[in-house]
């Protein structure tokens, strides 16, 4: 019997704050952050991520945040592109329509987590998980909360997944 082909899984790691977390978080969170993170599954040659727009995805790198900060191997996967892509269009209808997002609650890093698991069984780092609770554990965060919750984030430069003919 052939053994399966294998597939690795990245996961991209951006910081929406360019540097700006790690600097100013101790003064107005009282706490420090390494950043405010963005993430995506890299798997099948393309970069998928969720937003406000749904879930999208585009050659690696190249949405408008530029390159990753810094790229997690997640491991590898024996789903083939054709199946992941019928899981993504599933997702897509269901947990993750676009307007599902929520910053705090439901966002990319939510995504990439589910889309890991399902991949390779194994969940994203922590310190990205955890950054909601982390923000809205302070004063400062609680206040900020209700424009916060108002944001919808959508990197510019990926194509919708699961939509015939990229239709919206």
């Amino acid at each position: 019997m052939e053994p399966p082909n294998l597939y690795p899984v990245k996961l991209y790691v951006y910081d929406l704050s360019k540097g700006l977390a790690r600097r100013l978080s101790p003064i107005m969170l009282g706490k420090q952050l390494e950043g405010i993170w963005h993430t995506s599954i890299v798997v099948h040659k393309d970069e998928f991520f969720f937003g406000s727009g749904g879930i999208s995805s585009c050659p690696p790198g190249g949405t408008l945040l530029g390159p990753p900060d810094s790229v997690v191997d997640v491991g590898s996967t024996e789903v083939t592109e054709e199946i992941f892509l019928e899981y993504l269009s599933s997702l897509g209808e269901s947990l993750f329509r676009g307007e599902a997002y929520n910053l705090f609650e439901h966002n990319c890093n939510t995504f990439s987590n589910e889309v890991a698991q399902f991949l390779t069984g194994r969940k994203i780092p922590s310190y990205i998980t955890d950054l909601p609770s982390e923000v809205l554990s302070t004063p400062f965060g609680q206040a900020l909360r209700p424009l916060l919750d108002s944001i919808q984030i959508q990197p510019p430069g990926g194509g919708t997944v699961g939509r015939p003919n990229g239709q919206s």
